[in-house]
């Protein structure tokens, strides 16, 4: 079964009188536990097809299963619901709460959006602080850390509430290259250990390098789909 799948789908957008369609009747599926990545030039539609996996956005129309749900049917309270329950996100720019810690910053998704218990709370993010290597760290506020870090209190963040899927928006972006072979590393760790299916949107050779599926957007349609060595 997939975890995702897409049949004719298509979104377009108004820009005064004018429509822009920013996906032409896209087509894909991806299947549990793997490692994708959308590719292509800026304004391809990469960003859009993540933002509609996640139910952040509507297709104009077609068809979009995530976790056999049909999203596009759903309204912004139940979308945000199943978001909360099933998907975790990553993003370039870490998205870190300023003022909280770095173990509130993991907890915030289980206690606004889950409401865990105390005890079961504090013994998960504990447990994703160890994983990703940042539990030394639990007591420091995002502007004590690197990019590295913070993108590895992110990852922790998007994992804990034990998601089936998590989408990355160019989340190497603002790492260096070593950095970003690390988050990518611990990424692929993440993902065998949890059995998190892992979506990325790259302009990134790196990220193209270590996925498994490569799905290549141009002008809002999808090229080709190719299966890497790493299969």
């Amino acid at each position: 079964m997939s975890l995702v799948r897409a049949e004719q789908l298509v979104k377009t957008y108004r820009m005064g009188d004018v429509e822009v369609q920013a996906l032409k009747g896209v087509d894909f599926s991806i299947e549990p536990s793997s490692f994708v990545a959308f590719v292509g030039p800026s304004g391809s539609g990469k960003s859009t097809l993540l933002n509609m996996i996640g139910c952040l956005d509507h297709p104009s129309s077609g068809k979009l299963a995530v976790l056999d749900t049909d999203v596009a049917t759903l309204d912004p309270r139940s979308g945000a619901t199943f978001r909360g329950e099933h998907i975790g996100f990553v993003f370039q720019d870490f998205n870190l709460i300023p003022v909280l810690t770095v173990y509130e910053n993991v907890e915030y998704p289980l206690r606004m959006v889950q409401k865990w218990p105390l005890e079961k709370r504090r013994a998960q993010v504990l447990r994703l602080l160890e994983a990703v290597g940042m539990a030394d760290q639990a007591d420091k506020r995002p502007d004590q850390l690197s990019g590295g870090q913070k993108q590895r209190v992110a990852i922790a963040r998007a994992l804990v509430s034990q998601p089936k899927l998590v989408l990355a928006d160019e989340p190497t972006a603002n790492l260096d290259h070593d950095t970003a072979y690390r988050v990518l590393q611990l990424m692929k760790k993440m993902r065998d250990e949890f059995g998190t299916t892992f979506v990325f949107s790259t302009h990134d050779p790196k990220i193209m390098g270590e996925a498994e599926t490569i799905f290549t957007l141009e002008d809002g349609r999808l090229q080709n789909e190719k299966e890497s060595n790493h299969a």
